[in-house]
This record gives structure tokens, C-alpha cells and sequence, in this order.
């Protein structure tokens, strides 16, 4: 059986607005492709993210559906263009989990990311030496060649923090984190020197929770919440043993009140930054 094609998460988001307005106003999907001149199954398959609407088509539909503020209509034709645009990340489409290009196509829209991590420092932070090992270990039958294509990836992923306009980034670290000598001591001590640069940053906001904070709002482990320009909602991301999850707001209320509950439990930024400051020196 063929794998089943997969439709990226700003084509789901179109075709469930599209579907939402179709509903609101009483209007059958057979009707709405008739106004079109489309199969019904085509029409379809436009609500579901499998095709992509053309600009043509979503005109046609905007109006059929009464959409008048000149807002909306903006904020949809936007996201339709987003929808066909290819970005760098689509090379490595073939090379990692679907749900992941749409992590990374989130995180280059992104206008804020919080993050808690309690197992491994978020990509954004890897040397490419941490990241390495990171990497390696977690797809052990992998070929060097691959791995290669991943830490080049992760790489790339990381320029978001020093374009025109990066996106403000919180970031909320176990304790256990700093002290994993993921890829040896040497490797861990220039993380923690890298890391301690990025404390420097006034758009990364870097916080530790230490081990005397006992239990804790998550401890199924690390989550992202990205806050999203417009057109597109609120987001949060955790990775599970099935794969990756992505909840919208209001859903995603739950990530923000636990992200909320750790960062009371967290130390300072100030204390932080000179606890990582001091581990790197014990690493050398």
C-alpha cells in the first residue's frame, strides 16, 4: 500500500478555514464546486490540504462565501501563498519526518519560541559537534553521509537568530542538561561556553531549573510553543515515540500555564547565566 501524501500544516490550516466558512454559510461542498466548476472531489481536496487552491479558485470562494473584510481576505490570500512557496528547509523533505519540515517552516515564521528542554539543549543552541552527537546516537543505523544532511539542517535552522528580525526566545533548561556530557567533556565544555554567549543575547531569555525544584508542571518532557504571526494561530510542539504533535490555540493553553509553572520554579536569568558560566570553567 502507498504511503498516504503528506499535506503540509499551513495547507490543513487553509482548507479548515475554507471549510469553516463553507459550513457557516450553509453552502454544500458539491455547490461549492459547482460555483467553481470543479469535481466535488477536487473541491475536496482543497478543504483537506491534498491540493493546494490556486489564487483563481480561493478568489472565487472568498467571494461565494461572503467574505468582505478586506483584513481576512488579505490574511487568507497570504497563507495560500505560503502554501505553494517552497523554503530551504523543503530540500530536506525527503529526508526527515514531514512533521519536522513543518517545525522548522514554524520556526522561520516564528515572532516568539518558549521552549523547556530536560533531556537535550534545544537545536537552535547545538554546536555542530554537540549536535553531532546528539544525532548519531539517536539514529545509530544511520550512515555517516546522512547524519552529514541532518547536522547541516540543524545548522542552517540556527540563522533565524541572527536575521533583520529573529524571533524573542525563551528558553527554560533542566539542570541535568548542563552536567550530560553528551559527545565528552570537551564537547560539552564548548556548549556551555557557546551557551553562556547566548545568555549575552537580550533577545534570548536563558533560564535553569535546577535539580533542588523537585518535581515539576512536565515531566513527560521538552515542548515548544510558538507564537505565530498573522495570519496563523498559536502553536505548541512536543515529540513522542509516535512521532510529533502539534496543538493550536486554545489547545495549546495547557503548554503556556506549564511553560508559566516552571519558569516560577526556574532561577533568574542573571543566576542562570552565571551557572552555566561556571560550569563551562569546571569543564575545561
Amino acid at each position: 500500500m502507498a504511503a498516504p501524501k503528506w499535506v503540509t500544516l499551513r495547507a490543513q490550516w487553509l482548507g479548515q478555514q475554507l471549510r469553516d466558512l463553507r459550513e457557516a454559510n450553509g453552502i454544500l461542498l458539491k455547490d461549492a464546486a459547482e460555483y467553481l466548476q470543479r469535481d466535488p472531489s477536487t473541491a475536496g481536496r482543497f478543504e483537506s490540504g491534498e491540493y493546494p487552491i490556486r489564487r483563481p479558485d480561493l478568489l472565487a470562494l472568498l467571494d461565494l462565501y461572503g467574505v468582505a473584510d478586506g483584513r481576512r481576505r488579505e490574511s487568507l490570500m497570504k497563507l495560500s501563498q505560503e502554501v505553494w512557496q517552497k523554503g530551504w528547509w523543503d530540500g530536506y523533505a525527503g529526508e526527515v519526518a514531514g512533521e519536522f519540515v513543518d517545525y522548522v517552516w514554524l520556526e522561520s515564521r516564528a515572532r516568539e519560541i518558549r521552549a523547556f528542554d530536560n533531556t537535550l539543549l534545544l537545536g537552535l543552541f547545538q554546536t555542530e559537534e554537540y549536535a553531532r552527537a546528539v544525532i548519531a546516537a539517536a539514529e545509530f543505523g544511520a550512515e555517516e553521509r546522512q547524519v552529514d544532511r541532518w547536522v547541516e539542517l540543524r545548522m542552517t535552522r540556527q540563522r533565524i537568530l541572527e536575521s533583520d528580525d529573529p524571533p524573542r526566545l525563551s528558553t527554560i533548561i533542566d539542570e541535568g542538561v548542563l552536567r550530560r556530557e553528551v559527545g565528552g567533556s570537551g564537547c560539552l565544555a564548548a556548549q556551555l561556553q557557546r551557551l553562556a554567549e547566548y545568555a549575552l543575547n537580550p533577545n534570548i531569555e536563558i533560564r535553569i531549573l535546577p535539580f533542588k525544584a523537585g518535581a515539576h508542571a512536565s515531566p513527560t518532557g521538552a515542548f515548544r510553543i510558538l507564537g505565530m504571526k498573522d495570519p496563523y494561530p498559536e502553536v505548541a510542539y512536543a515529540e513522542t515515540p509516535k512521532g510529533a504533535i502539534y496543538v493550536e490555540s486554545p489547545d495549546s493553553q495547557h503548554f503556556i500555564l506549564a511553560y508559566d509553572k516552571l519558569q516560577k520554579l526556574a532561577l533568574g536569568s542573571e543566576e542562570s547565566a552565571e551557572l552555566i558560566s561556571a560550569m563551562a570553567k569546571e569543564m575545561r
